[in-house]
This record gives structure tokens, sequence and C-alpha cells, in this order.
């Protein structure tokens, strides 16, 4: 069944959902699946049991009922099976890989990378926001120098970036230990340059030029500085020729970045550049319930969503909120619910809108547009028309979860099966046209303002 699923998935959501699943009980009257928490279960009962019926189906296999438990310790295994599912394969704690922390002392004539090696593809969670980065990342990292290079990921704050970029390495220097991996923020880049011009301190050039893979962070912090600028693109150059892997982090895509120099803009675009954006409701629930169980607690569910509802922003308010909850909670001797996270977090809930109305998405996406509400309401196709209309539609659904035909109304269509197709329409240009996922971006981000 996997190794079918496999094949008609994405990387990322077959590694995040399936991977960490089993089959323990198979009868002609059911068949039973284990998944390590109520999240997972959850996503499985409403969003896969299509997928799962199909491939079982097509296995010969068709139970009266599939059934998704919870793993536990007195979950039955099934015989056969390899091994059973463990904490660390949904979140490994530093422990978990020692190789992470020791390559760095190894590598022979190496001296450190600065990756921290919690930073991990395991570690990392999955989503529609992120797939397309995630998956990009582990090609670079089973073919470095040869694909995607250089990879350059840009977002918002708290989106992941750091995270990914450093399991690249990670992920390198746990399969090549002698492969000289250097992570490091464009400050300490622009530092050392200073001191290496000022007091001919250290072989700036030696350290940046001889390695296998050079990680940069925040390269947006580069504007403005003409001479780090020309080292940058002499260092870039120096790299690429030899086929060393680049990977760079921003808050903006190259084009965007001020005072950039267009020689370095078009170096910086020559691999692949993706957006992360901020993470849908689903992942920032499964988010929630991975790093609560981590720190040994279980939230139940109307917590867990009343948390992802409320921070929508990024990743690390998420986190933040959460360890805030429980640090709470802890030290009160209480069980944290969503009573305690609402007392605690009102004040989150105050800088956000309670009731995100139809209204304002469409108003919004009017306005990011450049076009009359009653324009997009209309049934008018012309193409400056149609695609702000269906991103109207796709906001409707991904924000406000409302259904097909109520999208379809809100916009003064009759059919529902129209909002059907937008909204697929626009689901697939995020991934793949960066004017459309830059313009939904910022529709959300004023959507919460």
């Amino acid at each position: 069944m996997l190794g079918e699923i496999q094949l008609s998935v994405s990387h990322a959501n077959f590694t995040t959902w399936f991977k960490p699943t089993e089959l323990i009980e198979q009868s002609d009257e059911q068949i039973t699946i284990a998944v390590p928490n109520t999240f997972y279960k959850r996503q499985f009962e409403v969003k896969f049991d299509d997928l799962v019926r199909s491939v079982l189906e097509k296995n010969g296999a068709t139970p009266k009922r599939v059934i998704y438990t919870v793993r536990s310790s007195s979950t039955p295994k099934r015989a056969g099976v390899s091994r059973e599912i463990l904490p660390e394969d949904i979140l490994p704690t530093t422990s978990s890989h020692p190789t992470s922390t020791s390559v760095i002392s190894s590598t022979s004539g190496y001296v450190g990378n600065s990756l921290n090696p919690r930073y991990t593809f395991d570690s990392f969670i999955v989503g529609s926001s992120n797939d397309l980065a995630y998956t990009a990342c582990q090609a670079v990292s089973e073919n470095p120098g040869t694909k995607y290079n250089p990879l350059f990921l840009y977002g918002g704050v708290g989106l992941g970036k750091t995270h990914l970029i450093q399991a690249v390495g990670n992920k390198i220097q746990a399969t090549n230990p002698k492969a000289r991996v250097l992570y490091v923020s464009i400050e300490t880049f622009v530092k050392e340059y200073l001191e290496h011009v000022r007091f001919k301190k250290g072989d700036f050039s030696g350290k940046y030029r001889n390695v296998d893979v050079l990680i940069i962070d925040d390269i947006q912090f580069i504007a403005n500085k003409e001479k780090t600028q020309e080292e940058f693109f002499h260092t870039f150059n120096a790299l690429h020729q030899a086929n060393k892997q680049i990977i760079i982090s921003s808050d903006k895509p190259p084009r965007n970045i001020p005072t950039l120099t267009e020689r370095l803009k078009s170096r910086l675009e020559w691999g692949m550049s993706i957006d992360i954006q901020m993470p849908d409701f689903e992942t920032r629930c499964a988010i929630l319930e991975i790093k609560a169980s981590a720190s040994g607690v279980t939230l139940d569910s109307e917590t867990i969503e009343f948390l992802a509802t409320h921070i929508k922003s990024n990743i690390r308010e998420l986190e933040g909120a959460l360890n805030q909850l429980l640090a709470y909670a802890e030290m009160r001797g209480i069980t944290p619910d969503i009573s305690t996270a609402e007392g605690l977090l009102g004040d989150v809930r105050k800088s956000r809108p309670r009731h995100l109305t139809p209204k304002q998405i469409i108003d919004k996406t009017a306005k990011q547009f450049q076009i009359e509400v009653n324009e997009m309401c209309s049934a008018k196709r012309d193409k400056h028309i149609v695609t702000p209309r269906q991103v109207a539609m796709y906001l409707l659904r991904s924000e406000l979860h409302m259904s097909f035909p109520q999208i379809a109304r809100e916009l003064g269509r009759k059919d529902h099966t129209t909002a059907i197709h937008s909204i697929e329409k626009i689901d697939k240009a995020i991934k793949l046209d960066y004017m459309i996922r830059e313009q939904v971006a910022e529709i959300r981000e004023k959507l919460y303002v």
C-alpha cells in the first residue's frame, strides 16, 4: 500500500503523513491502521480515507470498515513488520542524532560548521505552504552541487527557512562526514570581511571558497554594502564554477532586495527560488500536536484548534504561545485546556480580527488587484477580473473553510463547480507562479494586521 501511495502523492506529503503509519490488522471485515497521534487520526479520517480505500481496492482488499487508531504501547504489533513506530520518527531530539554532533568535530582539517544538530528533515513539519521547499532541499541534500544550485529560499520571519537550510547541511554532513559544510548568517560574513579588510585578520577567501557547501542565512542584510556584495559575488562565482553547492535564505526574492547589484541578482536567480508561505490551518495544528507531544503533554483538539485559529502569523509565535501555555500549566499544576489558553492568550485575540468575514477577504483581494468589488462579483470573464475572483475564492476556502456553494454565492456565481475549479487552479499556481504566491501572501498578511 505504502509503495503505491508514494507514487501518487508528493514526497513531502508521503514522508509527513504516510511513512509513520502501520497496518496492524487485516480481515475481510476490517482494516486497522496505526497512526502516531490524534491529529494524524483526524487527518486520515477526513482527508486521506478515500485514497487509502482506493489503494486497498486496487490491491484486492474491500473491507467494510477502515479504522485508524493511535499507536500506543498496548497496540498489538502485526507480525512481519520490521519495527514499531517510535516518537523519534515524528520529532527526534538532539540525542536521537548523535552523528549530527560528532561529524562536526570529526571532519579532518575542518573547524566547525555552525550547524544546529536539532535542525533535521525529520523534525520539520511539512504542509502545503512549504512542501515544494522541503522537496527541493531533500533533492539538494542527496545531490549537492548538481541540482538546484544555488537554492534560494525566501519568506517571512519564523516560517522555517533556517530550519530547512540547516537540515540540508546536517543531512549532507551525516551522509558524508568529510564534506566541508559551512553555515553562517550574512551578518557574520560581513563582520569577518570587514575584519579581514581592516586588520588582515584570518584567511577570509580560504574559509569561504574552500568548502563543499556554503549556506548563507538572511542575505537581505547585504543591501547597501557594496564592497561586501563584490566579495560575495566573487565567492559565489568561485564556488559555482567548482560545482559546490550554495544555499541562501532571505525574507524576499532577489529582485526585491534593495540596492542589490544586477549581476548579483542574476547569480542568485540562476538556480531555484522558492517561496515559503505562512502555514495553513492543518499544518499549524500538526506543529502544535507534535511539539506538545515532544514536551510530554497531550493537548485536546479544542485547545490545539484554538491556538491554530488565533495565531496565524508564523511558526515562532505559534511555538511561543504553546510554550507559554505549557509553562503556565506546569507552574500551576493544572492540565492545559482551552479555557487556560483563552485566559492566557487573550491579548493575542485582541491583536487579530476575531471574526474574519467573507466581505473582508473580497474587499482586500479587490484592493490588492486594483479592481472594484462589483467587477469581481460580476459575470465578466476578462483575465484581469477572473484571476482576482479565483484568488478570493481560494482565500475564502483556506481562511474561512467555507463550502463550495457558499463561496460561489459570495462571488456571484450560480454553479459551485466554478469555485472548485478556481480553488484547484490557484492551489497549483501558488506552487509554480511567483507572482500569484506573492499576491496571496500579501493579501493574507493584510487580513491579519
